[in-house]
């Protein structure tokens, strides 16, 4: 019997996915969660088997990151992801997570009936991994397509004040383009850029982080 964490944030699936489970008779729900904060708790107060983890999430984390603050704790526990999302940002994350082994990740299209849903448990409980081929496939177009535009690892506004970088604006020069109150916020947000682009990550290194990250910019724009 499996002692099973599941993590869904829709109310009635949770519900009917708990029951569908323990029908089976080799699966126990020991817990019930919609954020991934709360997922991080409930593990490092009674860890699981095995979690099966929604992608979408309430709070901060999405799914992913959950199961990545986890294993920094609880490592190689076994955890099944099973969405409807396909959203680059999430592949993103499962590639920055670094999770190889003792995992699942299919659409929740392709695996309905929680009879179906038991196999994966079992397998990532045992060690094995599985990814849905339309996921993997997704997942390496992501992969390339970052690794061939840096711009596209940067959310939003990070660009934007990549872009502002690129073109030699000071931190309060760009604070007051985008209308920061705190020009500590560009500070933070260059910080952010430097780490997904591998860039140096030290204040005494931000000078050449700075020039190296906009290079990166003019050179795809």
């Amino acid at each position: 019997m499996l002692k099973t964490l599941l993590v869904e944030d829709n109310d009635a699936l949770r519900k009917a996915m708990k029951t569908g489970l323990e029908v089976t008779g080799e699966a126990q729900v020991v817990g019930e969660v919609a954020s991934g904060e709360a997922a991080l708790a409930h593990c490092l107060d009674s860890p699981p088997d095995v979690i099966l983890m929604d992608v979408q999430l309430t709070g901060e984390m999405n799914g992913i990151q959950a199961a990545a603050a986890i294993r920094r704790e609880l490592p190689r526990i076994p955890v099944v992801f099973y969405s409807i999302q396909d959203d680059d940002a999430y592949y993103r994350d499962f590639l920055r997570a670094g999770i190889l082994s003792h995992y699942g990740y299919v659409r929740k299209s392709n695996y309905l009936l929680p009879a179906s849903i038991v196999p994966l448990l079992k397998d990532a409980a045992a060690g094995r991994s599985f990814i849905d081929p339309e996921i993997e496939a997704r997942v390496q177009e992501v992969r390339h397509r970052d690794e061939n535009d840096p711009m596209a690892l940067l959310e939003p506004h990070e660009r934007q004040v990549a872009l502002l970088v690129a073109g030699g604006l000071t931190n309060a020069q760009i604070a007051e383009r985008l209308g920061y109150r705190d020009k500590r916020a560009v500070s933070r947000t260059n910080g952010q850029i430097y780490a997904a682009w591998g860039l140096a990550e030290t204040a005494t290194d931000e000078k050449t982080a700075r020039t190296r990250a906009a290079l990166i910019v003019r050179a795809q724009t």
